[in-house]
């Protein structure tokens, strides 16, 4: 009977995960011979290679991509097959903090997968900026938090790099006034910064439309053609579209998407809520 070696699938995972072998080695806390070693072997029991190297990292070959899924699975399968017999189910309450461009399609299956996978945890979600989420990470308010955050100067463990984008109306015009009328969710929002600082490198005339603390509204003035707006490439709302470089709008810093952990707050649902995300999210 052929049977695959649990051991060799989660090194396979993390190292996908991290798409690094010496990022694997430090989290499996192994050295990176071993690390390599394990890999070889998955790729032996294969018969075909699962990861190639590229400018970037590790990446998936296209075996590794098929694996990758079903392994997840095997791992979450052994975990609750463990919990269920020994009686020792995840317990206990988490609170996370997510940016509101991030809170619905973004996060929701991780947030589906976790709790499926963990009943009995008390998970809530609290949405804000990310400058108010950074602040309730510090006081303890929060255990986790996922942040946006400039790239060249994020603190958090980066999960992925988003190209930030000028949007507007599908076939709108509110890119051609002056001055340009810009629509941000909150004053607290963390692309506003950014924003000013290019538009005024531009020497570009603008003017604040709204900012209400409400995501929608904000979506219903853009797609109304009533202002421009930025986003996160990936999170980019139905209904508008990425400005083209003909609108001679300023390029925009790249943002990382970052998890943040409260410090003293350690707890093994807290622990299990990072691996989810990192899973789910960081090969965004």
């Amino acid at each position: 009977m052929r049977t695959l070696d649990l051991l060799l699938l989660r090194t396979f995972v993390v190292v996908a995960e991290q798409r690094s072998m010496t990022a694997a080695a430090r989290f499996l806390h192994l050295t990176q011979g071993a690390i390599s070693q394990q890999i070889k072997r998955l790729e032996e029991v294969m018969g075909a290679p699962l990861l190639v190297r590229d400018r970037r990292g590790m990446r998936l070959a296209p075996l590794g991509e098929r694996l990758f899924t079903k392994a997840r699975q095997m791992l979450a399968l052994n975990e609750q097959i463990w919990a269920d017999v020994k009686g020792d189910a995840m317990q206990g309450r988490v609170r996370l903090g997510v940016p509101y461009d991030l809170a619905g399609a973004w996060i929701a299956p991780t947030l589906k997968a976790y709790i499926e996978a963990n009943p009995q945890v008390e998970l809530s979600l609290k949405c804000g900026s990310s400058s108010e989420l950074s602040a309730e990470i510090a006081n303890g308010s929060l255990d986790l938090a996922i942040v946006e955050e400039v790239a060249t100067a994020a603190s958090g463990e980066c999960l992925s790099i988003e190209r930030l984008v000028w949007a507007g109306a599908k076939g709108g015009t509110a890119f051609l006034k002056t001055p340009l009328p810009v629509s941000l969710v909150a004053d607290t929002c963390a692309f506003r910064a950014p924003v000013i600082t290019a538009l005024e490198s531009q020497d570009r005339p603008w003017k604040t439309l709204f900012e209400s603390g409400n995501l929608e509204a904000t979506v219903a003035m853009v797609s109304n053609d009533l202002a421009v707006s930025v986003w996160l490439q990936s999170t980019l709302p139905a209904g508008l579209e990425i400005l083209s470089p003909d609108a001679q709008l300023p390029e925009l810093a790249p943002f990382a998407i970052s998890l943040h952990r409260a410090k003293g707050t350690a707890s093994a649902a807290a622990d299990e809520l990072a691996r989810h995300i990192r899973q789910q999210l960081g090969r965004a």
